[in-house]
């Protein structure tokens, strides 16, 4: 499976109230059947029908549920660890389930340490449609690298997100990408350059505006677009090929 495919960018038409569930290495689909339960967590199959985090055995071997009652998804924790869902909500094990909600879900199990595996999960809507019709822009591999370690806070959906600080991001960078220059050019120029050619294309992404600062605009509107999508966290373990150019994005950088 493709660290680019992402429930983010929309599910495959399904009938309303279906279930897709992707975890980095798996994904299962379950039809809205009441009492149908979809389990997830360390252990392979049969213990599980979706498996998450199976190196890390601060996730349990099985963490969590999602049942299909009362015409919607609920979903349980399982597991030892809180899961952490959109807005910095928590998930306590033996708390009372949640209902999910329509569309898209990112939700995020700790495991060991700090640790985090993403879970994603996107419930069908028929009346909604499944594809998002969002225009989303090609990226080079040094610059998605750049945005997402800029923009992680946006990427795990957390309450009032920020930027990564400058000094903070500059660090991360040279640990992740040692042999690339990160400062000739800047972080800024890096920016701006990058802000400057999606606005020639017709972005609005980073505009001057008495609302926000910049770089803010820019990454909400990235993540809006589904440009940066959740899965691209992987990109901060250290595993993006060096030289390689993204091409999930329709079009190619000119």
């Amino acid at each position: 499976m493709s660290r680019r495919d992402s429930l983010a960018r929309g599910a495959p038409p399904a009938e309303t109230g279906t279930l897709h569930a992707r975890s980095a290495a798996e994904e299962v689909t379950a039809g809205p059947e009441p009492g149908r339960v979809v389990r997830f967590g360390r252990a392979a199959r049969p213990g599980t029908d979706l498996r998450v985090g199976p190196d890390d055995r601060g996730v349990s071997r099985r963490h969590g549920e999602l049942a299909y009652r009362h015409r919607r998804w609920w979903l349980r924790n399982t597991g030892q660890q809180p899961f952490r869902l959109p807005r910095d909500e928590l998930l306590h094990p033996r708390a009372e389930p949640a209902p999910l909600a329509a569309g898209y879900t990112p939700l995020f199990v700790r495991g060991f340490g700090y640790r985090e595996h993403l879970v994603e999960l996107y419930v069908s809507d028929g009346a909604r449609g499944n594809r998002r019709a969002a225009e989303r822009w090609p990226l080079a591999a040094d610059e998605r690298l750049l945005l997402v370690v800029l923009g992680q806070r946006y990427l795990r959906h957390e309450s009032a997100p920020r930027p990564l600080r400058r000094r903070q991001a500059l660090e991360q960078l040279r640990v992740l990408r040692p042999y690339t220059d990160w400062e000739s050019p800047g972080i800024e120029h890096r920016i701006a350059a990058l802000t400057a050619r999606l606005i020639h294309r017709g972005g609005s992404y980073g505009r001057p505006c008495e609302c926000a600062p910049p770089l803010h605009g820019l990454l909400e509107g990235l993540v809006g677009s589904a440009t940066l999508v959740p899965p691209d966290l992987a990109l901060l373990d250290g595993d993006l090929p060096e030289g390689r150019r993204d091409t999930a994005a329709d079009g190619h950088d000119g």
